[in-house]
């Protein structure tokens, strides 16, 4: 009699036993980053759908939610041809040259692509963040029709923790509609730049909308993101500044330099990403992109800051050590060659230029970082990456030869006599400033386009004056800055 019982008892505990490791096996599966092909875990494809359709977009049939880039390409995921010169359109940038989009029309777009995404039977829905640490980046949720723009966004985004989103406070959301009609990719614009989509981002609702192929445009796709994180960081007590990171020995040195400089200087080995973007926070520094060793880090705060400039006259010296103000003017110039870029960044931002070099000027002074000035440029040729190494570990080991004040006048006065209220005043709504500069030869209009090329970019009104004394040139520049 014991037999068979004991056979029914030992065949219902295996049953048990293969039920329970299946559900232990479906529990894991939707634990481990919730990949779910698709979504059949009826508490999770609740809330995902809830949260789905707080953003405008209503789940018609399917959803594959964060899955691995193997099964994005067995799903059709393809990497795509890069695309750049994506018209890209962003509400709340104070940058000039990036063109406008107004609340109205925003609107009208994300409704029509919110109702393109819930006709479509099979979404995407892929989550990430900006920002290489947990301690100061900012969440984001992609709604696509495309596997492939989840592909693409999979190597720009870093890996967030599980369901991070629900519990985030302000994440972003991007929405590709790859597959929209051309009439809407038109919506914002025509002519041949429009043929393969365009970008539209409104910074005040934290989103980011991707029409036809735009997905393709890594360095639209970047600079957008990082005008939209910029107002979250910054809330979360991060300073994003468009730098780069080097780190040595357990040190971190943030950098400023042009892109093109960069590139010239082949430093893209000793970088920590090769996209610009770094945000300074008070527990350290990160960078704002995913990099190869897609491991979320925190670096130190910054122990020394290096700005990059060139200067084919040798006016510039090698290397010069700077004040707070001095570092603020040479961050807000952006010089390069007679070139000016603005906080050494064309990409939209919703931060003012100079609000932005009041902030380095603030953390420099109070965190009392050795900061200093490289001339990338010698007998009007670019040093080479090796050269600009060695002067770095200079700096680092702090051997930085003593410049007489007498040959500073005579080279760099230039540069910094009209820059020194910033080491005794902070920066107010009004400024008037004026910059006086001997010329004895090259262009006039040097400081003339210097003004206008900053105030131009920061969209404010301003008024200049120049003026020729005999042999020599006094260039004064009266400048006046009012905020809006």
């Amino acid at each position: 009699m014991l037999g068979p019982l004991r056979r029914a008892a030992v065949a219902a505990g295996a049953a048990s036993a293969s039920a329970a490791s299946l559900r232990q096996f479906q529990c894991a599966y939707h634990r481990s980053n919730e990949r779910l092909l698709p979504c059949r875990d009826q508490e999770v494809s609740y809330g995902l759908n809830w949260a789905i359709a707080g953003r405008g977009v209503v789940v018609k049939d399917k959803v594959f939610y964060n899955l691995e880039k193997s099964e994005l390409q067995k799903g059709g995921a393809a990497y795509t041809e890069c695309l750049s010169g994506i018209p890209l359109h962003v509400r709340g940038n104070v940058i000039s040259g990036i063109p406008d989009v107004s609340r109205a029309q925003f609107a009208k777009l994300l409704k029509l692509v919110t109702f393109h995404l819930s006709s479509i039977s099979s979404l995407y829905v892929q989550d990430g963040a900006v920002g290489s640490s947990v301690e100061c980046d900012a969440k984001v949720r992609v709604i696509s029709d495309n596997p492939s723009a989840v592909l693409l966004l999979s190597n720009i985004l870093w890996k967030t923790p599980d369901r991070s989103i629900s519990h985030d406070t302000c994440p972003l959301t991007i929405y590709v509609a790859s597959s929209i009609s051309a009439n809407v990719r038109n919506s914002l614009g025509s002519g041949s730049q429009y043929a393969n989509g365009f970008a539209a981002a409104d910074i005040e609702r934290s989103s980011l909308i991707l029409c036809g192929k735009a997905f393709a445009d890594s360095a639209m796709l970047k600079g957008a993101l990082s005008a939209l994180t910029a107002p979250v960081l910054s809330a979360r007590g991060g300073l994003p500044f468009p730098g780069w990171l080097l780190s040595f020995g357990g040190s971190a040195v943030l950098l400023f330099a042009p892109v093109d400089v960069i590139k010239s200087l082949k430093l893209q080995d000793v970088l920590v990403s090769t996209d610009s973007g770094v945000v300074v926070s008070p527990k350290g520094s990160n960078v704002l992109f995913a990099t190869k060793a897609r491991e979320p880090n925190l670096f130190t705060r910054p122990t020394q800051v290096i700005i990059v400039s060139s200067d084919s006259t040798d006016a510039l010296p090698a290397l010069s050590k700077l004040s707070p103000g001095q570092a603020a003017y040479h961050f807000l110039a952006g010089y390069c060659d007679g070139k000016f870029i603005p906080a050494y960044s064309k990409d939209p931002s919703p931060l003012d230029p100079i609000a932005l070099a009041n902030s380095l000027f603030s953390h420099l002074k109070e965190d009392n970082t050795p900061t200093y000035l490289i001339n990338a440029k010698s007998s009007g040729k670019y040093i080479d990456g090796k050269e600009f190494m060695r002067l770095i570990e200079v700096l680092l080991s702090n051997n930085l030869p003593d410049r007489k004040s007498e040959d500073i006048r005579g080279h760099y006065s230039f540069w910094h006599s009209f820059v020194d209220y910033w080491d005794h005043k902070e920066m107010s709504d009004l400024h008037m400033v004026s910059l006086r500069r001997n010329w004895s030869g090259g262009p006039l209009d040097h400081g003339g386009l210097r003004f206008s090329f900053i105030s131009s970019s920061i969209n404010k009104r301003s008024a200049g004056r120049l003026s020729r004394k005999d042999a020599h040139v006094d260039l004064v520049l009266v400048a006046t800055v009012e905020i809006n």
